[in-house]
């Protein structure tokens, strides 16, 4: 039988999700990850300046983002924001009770809440919910987990790389949910991440800060940042390595694991996206720094109307140097040169001729590449975002009711 672990790949580890009631479709909608002791972690939380009370509970027992923990309780279904005192007694229930079950200290467990805004958490429920799952913890439930922590979710996301550390092996493994309210801002979903590798949480910290910036703050699905933004990594060290060492070539290669990981769970958001048939690249090169090009890629990832274009596999290069134009990065159209996967539509200040029947066919398909050379230095960026559909408004339309 095939492997079925992710989450708890990473030696050290035991997960489950469970059906506790809070869901009214009935599905799994409380997740637990639980860590055999204490172990290394670091966390990247929504900077929205609205957040739930869970993102409150992890500003207070990881006031630097990093920390040690032992547990990560999520449930689905309820996001606990915008839910007053009483919502952050209920986070810090959720922890307490977590705790118990696990003989640990209850500032060791965080906290995520996932769902509709404004509502009270459901406690009997999520009570009797965490009660069950750290009765069910095992390396065998790692698809309950998966399916706890979703909401819009069509599909489950995970992503594993195992390598080594010289002659050590070593594990990366993580899940994510997220469809909608999917915008960049230090961290756009709920993603839980193991690992087995020995690294301080200073030193945790700093690698998914800078991961994070070139994977998940590089997906947009609708631009709406979300209030309970949460991507958290926790480091059991039981793989057995000497701790990772700052600049040392093991930190390297931890990055690039990490970066591995994190790169294709963010491609698995921008593809699950709500309503969404199709991937869309966006890669700006040639802009006077980062900062440009950055903010180049995401005005042309969040504009409805290049998202529209692709959706309807419309070749109209138009929209695509509008919303260059109107970002906050120096834009020159002489300078500017625009391709559709490998078509040149646009240089020196106008279109250029092309098949548009041959654009448009590629824009039918599920990856679509768009690059713009903004002709003005060495700044790059790559953004990732998914097509506008009419299913998209659909969903979002009568999310409540």
């Amino acid at each position: 039988m095939a492997d079925t672990r992710h989450i708890t790949l990473p030696k050290g580890f035991r997960a489950t999700g469970v059906k506790a009631g809070i869901k009214p479709s009935g599905r799994e909608d409380v997740a637990l990850l639980a860590a055999e002791a204490d172990c290394s972690a670091a966390v990247v939380l929504t900077s929205n300046q609205v957040f739930g009370a869970p993102i409150a509970w992890a500003r207070r027992i990881l006031p630097r983002g990093r920390g040690k923990l032992r547990a990560f309780v999520i449930n689905s279904g309820c996001s606990n924001v915008c839910t007053g005192p009483a919502g952050l007694r209920d986070a810090e229930e959720m922890a307490a009770r977590t705790a118990r079950r696990l003989v640990c200290d209850a500032r060791k467990v965080l906290v995520a809440s996932t769902g509709v805004i404004g509502h009270r958490l459901p406690m009997d429920k999520v009570r009797a919910g965490i009660d069950a799952a750290a009765e069910k913890l095992s390396t065998r439930h790692d698809g309950d987990f998966l399916r706890a922590i979703m909401t819009t979710d069509l599909r489950e996301k995970s992503a594993v790389v195992v390598s080594k550390l010289g002659r050590t092996k070593f594990t990366v493994a993580g899940t994510v949910k997220g469809s909608g309210m999917i915008a960049p801002s230090l961290a756009t979903m709920i993603a839980p991440i193991t690992t087995d590798a020995a690294v301080s949480p200073a030193l945790l910290h700093k690698a998914l800060k800078d991961v994070a910036g070139r994977t998940f703050n590089a997906v947009t699905v609708d631009s709406d940042q979300s209030t309970s933004d949460t991507v958290a990594v926790l480091a059991s060290g039981a793989a057995g390595n000497a701790s990772i060492r700052p600049g040392s070539k093991e930190y390297r290669k931890f990055l690039a694991v990490l970066e591995e990981v994190c790169g294709a769970l963010a491609y698995q958001l921008a593809a699950d996206g709500e309503g969404a048939t199709r991937v869309i690249r966006i890669a700006v090169t040639g802009a006077r720094g980062e900062a440009d090009a950055r903010a180049a890629a995401m005005s042309v990832a969040n504009s409805p109307l290049v998202k529209t274009a692709v959706h309807g596999s419309d070749p109209n290069w138009g929209r695509i140097v509008m919303a260059l134009g109107k970002s906050a990065a120096k834009v020159e159209p002489d300078k500017l040169k625009v391709r559709i996967g490998r078509t040149l539509v646009f240089s020196a200040g106008r279109g250029r001729k092309f098949d548009e029947k041959t654009v448009s066919t590629y824009l039918s398909g599920k990856e679509v590449d768009i690059a713009c050379d903004l002709g003005l230095g060495e700044g790059a960026f790559a953004a990732l975002t998914c097509d506008l559909s009419r299913e998209y408004i659909a969903i979002n339309a009568d999310y409540t009711t």
